[in-house]
């Protein structure tokens, strides 16, 4: 019988990552959202006023992927895109509705980290430190 592979801390945190994105997912879609579309949002109302080609690469997708998802958010009253017309910069802006959205995807995220906090208390101490060594200042 072959020998079981060495641990991987490597791929021990890609297989933790999908199980709970998987349950991110299901979290966020009876809201609408995906984990993309989630983030697309943050970054829109984090960043008012954004453009559509810093969205995308704040985002590593393409300028088209986020005029596809922009469209979908400007028509489900997500997001004003205050100069939507030809040869104009975009100006994107989160509306009320995009609040309450990502208000209510908020308490779904913050249910998820409590029940990982409580499954994990000590992975959860050792992603916060290696953030905030990985990232001073978040």
């Amino acid at each position: 019988m072959p020998e079981p592979p060495p641990f991987s801390p490597t791929i021990m945190l890609l297989t933790l990552s999908r199980v709970w994105e998987s349950d991110l997912a299901a979290a966020l879609k009876p809201l609408g959202l995906n984990t993309r579309k989630y983030g697309l949002l943050g970054h829109i109302r984090g960043t008012p006023g954004i453009s559509f080609s810093e969205l995308a690469r704040r985002s590593r997708i393409t300028v088209q992927s986020v005029h596809s998802a922009v469209s979908g958010f400007v028509e489900a009253g997500l997001v004003d895109d205050g100069t939507a017309h030809a040869g104009s910069a975009s100006s994107l802006r989160i509306t009320a509705a995009g609040e309450d959205i990502l208000s209510r995807a908020a308490g779904e995220v913050a249910r998820l980290d409590a029940e990982f906090f409580a499954r994990d208390p000590e992975l959860a101490q050792a992603l916060r430190i290696h953030m905030m060594r990985s990232f001073p200042g978040s």
